[in-house]
C-alpha cells in the first residue's frame, strides 16, 4: 500500500446518495480545520460531478503547473486544492467508465505535490463504487466522516457507505447531519424539513458519534456560488461554531487514532 509521504492523514468525506451536501461539509471543515492551525489539503475526488474549483473560487484557466512530473496544488484561502475541474473544461462531462474514472480520482492524489499536512480531506462522490474502493486501496485512510440528511431515503443511503468502509477496515469517525433543521429568517419559525433525529439514530446504531447538525440556510448555497465558503464569509456566524466543533472532533479522532491496514482484498476486476 502506497502513503503519501508529505500528509500525517487522509480522510474521506462521503455519503451514500447526492444531494446531501457533502461538498460543502468538505469545503467548510477544511477551512476550519485550517483555522484551527492544521495545515489542510482538499482532494476533489467527484470525477463526474466535481464542485470544489467553484465553491473554492478557483480561476485556472491556462492549465496547472508542473514540477519533477508533478502537478502543484492550487492554494486558496489556506488551503491547498487539487480537482479534475482544475485541468478540464467547465462544459466537459468525464464519459469514462468506472476504472478511468478512479484511475484519474488515482492520479490526482498521488501526482500531486501536496506539502507538509496535518490532514488530507477527500471529497468522495455518493456512492460505494470504484473510486472509494481505489482509495481504500492504494492509501492508508484515517477515517471517513459520513454526510447525511434525517430522511429515511438518506440514511438507508448512509448505512450502505458505513458497511463499505467497516468491511475495507476504515473507521468511521461520525455523521455529519446536514440540512437538519430550517429556522425562517423572518419570523423564527422552526421547521424539521427532512424529519428529525436521523443522523442520531444511524451513529448510535454504529456506534459512532452524531459530529454536527447543520442547518438549513439558504446563505449557504449562496456563499458556495460566490466562491466564498459560508466558513470564510463571517467569523461571527452559527455555521462557524458549528464547523469549528466537528473540526475539534475530527483533530481530538486523528491525534488518538491508529490506522489499520485494510484486510479485505478487492479485486481490481
Amino acid at each position: 500500500m502506497n502513503t503519501l509521504p508529505t500528509v500525517k492523514h487522509i480522510v474521506a468525506v462521503a455519503s451514500g446518495k447526492g444531494g446531501v451536501g457533502k461538498s460543502t461539509v468538505a469545503v467548510n471543515l477544511a477551512l476550519a480545520l485550517s483555522k484551527k492551525g492544521l495545515r489542510v489539503g482538499l482532494l476533489d475526488a467527484d470525477i463526474y460531478g466535481p464542485s470544489q474549483a467553484l465553491m473554492l473560487g478557483a480561476r485556472v484557466k491556462e492549465g496547472l503547473e508542473v514540477v519533477d512530473e508533478l502537478l502543484l496544488p492550487v492554494k486558496l484561502h489556506g488551503i491547498e486544492s487539487m480537482s479534475i475541474s482544475f485541468v478540464s473544461s467547465e462544459r466537459t462531462p468525464a464519459i469514462w467508465r468506472g476504472p478511468m474514472a478512479s484511475g484519474a480520482m488515482e492520479q490526482l492524489l498521488m501526482k500531486t505535490k501536496w506539502g507538509e499536512l496535518d490532514v488530507l480531506l477527500v471529497d468522495m462522490p455518493p456512492g460505494t463504487g470504484d473510486i472509494q474502493l481505489t482509495l481504500a486501496q492504494k492509501v492508508r485512510v484515517s477515517g471517513a466522516i459520513i454526510v447525511t440528511t434525517p430522511q429515511n431515503v438518506a440514511l438507508l443511503d448512509a448505512r450502505k457507505g458505513i458497511e463499505m468502509f467497516r468491511r475495507v477496515s476504515i473507521p468511521v469517525m461520525g455523521i455529519v447531519e446536514n440540512m437538519s433543521i430550517y429556522v425562517c429568517p423572518e419570523c423564527g419559525h422552526e421547521d424539521r424539513v427532512y424529519g428529525s433525529g436521523g443522523g442520531l439514530s444511524v451513529a448510535k446504531e454504529y456506534g459512532t458519534e452524531l459530529l454536527g447538525e447543520i442547518p438549513l440556510n439558504s446563505k449557504v448555497r449562496e456563499c458556495s456560488d460566490e466562491g466564498q465558503p459560508i466558513f470564510s464569509k463571517d467569523s461571527e456566524n452559527l455555521f462557524n461554531e458549528i464547523f469549528l466543533k466537528i473540526a475539534d472532533r475530527v483533530q481530538e479522532f486523528l491525534d488518538s487514532s491508529t490506522v489499520p491496514v485494510p484486510s479485505l482484498k478487492i479485486s481490481d476486476d
